[in-house]
């Protein structure tokens, strides 16, 4: 039955009502004013709806613009043949401004683990800590979540992935917003995740102990997301679920119905059923010389190799056939008991329904991933990572290890706007050395209490050069501070002028490279290029060359450009043309 909707029906009354007001008004503010009435009426209703508060930080944005200065002395490089890492030191809403430039549909890994409005100091808002006392403590929270997730959402290419980690006070406000933003059909988990054991008793009196937070799982496509599965070593006793003898004559049944027939010792025959969809010659262990085929007489290609032993019965062997669909089914074959000369049939899984990976050590599948994860233990022992004094919201490297390689790519870029102490990168940099991978990271974090400088910089620094028992894990470092551009334009403040002294950095950070001027050179007015492309000694050292959109190159430059192999590069106008255009 359909239900009568009032809130609909109150709705259109009203915007009857002002549209018999409209027709009665000339008055072009008035009518104006009535249409934004009007517009805030027909917005969707299904969803969250709060009071929207604006930012310190927006305010900002009306009179400055956000650019990035590099801090030279605190560049790190262990690693000269690799691309740079970034730390960015600011409001994470002006460093998500500027990466939205740099970055836009570039990002495949974001982690953030922001403030969780616990009611304590863990939520400054306005350069105020909001408290339980604030009756606007939840939508002074979301109106500052939204304004980054939004610009999240834009830097994550289409096969990308976002976690964000939370607890009880803003998870249902958080799923809500997400949902919106990244669209439900995107939601791949919810994470239930251990942090600490429950407590025989409770020293605050409460009859529940908190023990677990959340992570949020959201692609940015599901259709395109392919997560990276966890894999579980395929051992041979794994497969044993059913043992028959084998004997000539003797008709084997698989769980599938599908028989197999055995007519003399080492010839096997796959009967042909008609009713069974899985029509298949199966993978077969042996123990001697065996060969298989279909029962209309189609030959399968053989292999023996002999394998592991089964509880100490003796080594066993394998043909692999496979049915004319291409799919089949594992089967091992060996001694009875130990010293035996009779055999049996250890009969194994479908090999359709799983990856295997061969090596050394034997063979692998994927498995499920549980959206239960229990990492209190390692929450509990979290104090020496990184080797800094910070431990208030610090997340294990080894969860967040787990959670970045749900991605496939190996040199994936991972970006985390709420850095606190660094534990993503020191997870990405682990992760790298463990499996030989070139994943890059961008932090940003403010620089309250020195954190930026005293914990994030300072842990970072501690894992690319070795601290304790952990070895080095070479690397390269950029350190940025967010700094203002005025939003003017005058004969003093030249805007156009002011914004191309700070491009230099948003090539580096979009390119992950050092503009040394000498490899790589920036230029940003033709007398300073036609001086350089004059200089032999320049362009014999030279591989690439960043050049301002207003600059055109003579047919002489671009000869002589490629016959020194000089690579170049217009600076993209994206970077600022907005913000010259509107003082233009």
């Amino acid at each position: 039955m359909e239900t009568t909707n009032l809130s609909k029906i109150r709705r259109n009354k009203m915007l009857n009502t002002i549209n018999e007001i409209k027709k009665n008004i000339t008055d072009e503010e008035t009518l104006t004013n009535l249409s934004m009435i009007e517009n805030e009426l027909t917005k969707k209703k299904y969803g969250l709806i709060w009071e929207e508060h604006e930012e310190r930080v927006d305010k900002e944005l009306e009179t400055q613009i956000p650019t990035f200065e590099e801090v030279k002395d605190k560049e790190i490089v262990s690693n000269p043949e690799d691309k740079f890492n970034f730390l960015l030191e600011g409001d994470n809403l002006h460093s998500l401004y500027l990466l939205e430039k740099t970055h836009k549909g570039l990002i495949d890994v974001i982690y953030i683990d922001p403030p969780y409005n616990t009611g304590s100091d863990d939520f400054i808002y306005n350069d105020k800590i909001i408290d339980n006392e604030d009756g606007y403590k939840h939508s002074k929270w979301l109106s500052f979540m939204e304004k980054r997730l939004r610009i999240a959402k834009e830097l994550l290419n289409d096969k990308g992935i976002i976690f964000i980690s939370i607890d009880d006070n803003e998870i249902a406000q958080l799923k809500l917003l997400c949902d919106d933003i990244f669209n439900e059909t995107n939601r791949i988990s919810i994470h239930h995740i251990q942090v600490r054991y429950a407590e025989k008793s409770l020293a605050d009196g409460k009859s529940v102990k908190p023990v677990m937070e959340y992570v949020l799982v959201y692609a940015k496509d599901y259709s395109q997301f392919k997560i990276n599965l966890p894999k579980e070593e395929y051992t041979d006793a794994s497969f044993i679920y059913e043992i028959k003898e084998i004997s000539s004559g003797t008709t084997f049944k698989h769980k599938d119905n599908t028989e197999i027939k055995v007519f003399k010792p080492n010839e096997w025959i796959i009967e042909k059923k008609e009713q069974s969809n899985i029509n298949l010659l199966k993978e077969t262990w042996v123990s001697g010389t065996i060969y298989s085929k279909m029962s209309y007489g189609q030959v399968v290609r053989k292999y023996i190799e002999p394998r592991y032993n089964i509880d100490g019965l003796g080594c066993l062997y394998k043909v692999i056939g496979r049915g004319d669909d291409g799919l089949g089914y594992r089967y091992y074959v060996g001694p009875a008991k130990k010293g035996s000369t009779r055999c049996k049939m250890y009969s194994g899984m479908p090999l359709s329904r799983v990856e295997e990976i061969n090596s050394q050590h034997g063979s692998f599948r994927e498995v499920p991933i549980s959206n239960l994860m229990n990492f209190a233990a390692d929450f509990g022992n979290i104090r020496h990572e990184g080797n800094i004094p910070f431990n208030s919201g610090k997340k294990p490297v080894k969860m967040l290890k787990e959670l970045i390689n749900y991605h496939t790519k190996k040199d994936a870029t991972i970006l985390d706007f709420f850095a606190g102490s660094g534990s993503t990168a020191q997870a990405v940099l682990e992760l790298n050395s463990d499996d030989n991978g070139q994943r890059h990271f961008i932090l940003c974090t403010n620089n309250e209490n020195q954190i930026c400088e005293n914990i994030t910089y300072k842990r970072i620094k501690n894992v690319i050069e070795g601290y304790g028992k952990y070895n080095p894990l070479k690397a390269n470092l950029k350190y940025y501070k967010c700094t203002y551009i005025p939003r003017i334009n005058t004969e003093d403040e030249n805007l156009h002028n002011n914004l191309l002294i700070n491009i230099k950095n948003l090539i580096q950070l979009e390119n992950g490279i050092e503009i040394d001027d000498n490899k790589i050179r920036v230029y940003l007015n033709e007398d300073e290029l036609d001086k350089f492309s004059k200089n032999q000694s320049d362009l014999d050292v030279c591989e690439k060359v960043y050049i301002s959109s207003d600059i055109l190159l003579t047919s002489m430059q671009e000869s002589i450009f490629k016959n020194n192999n000089i690579e170049v590069y217009i600076i993209p106008e994206y970077y600022f043309e907005d913000e010259i255009m509107e003082v233009m």
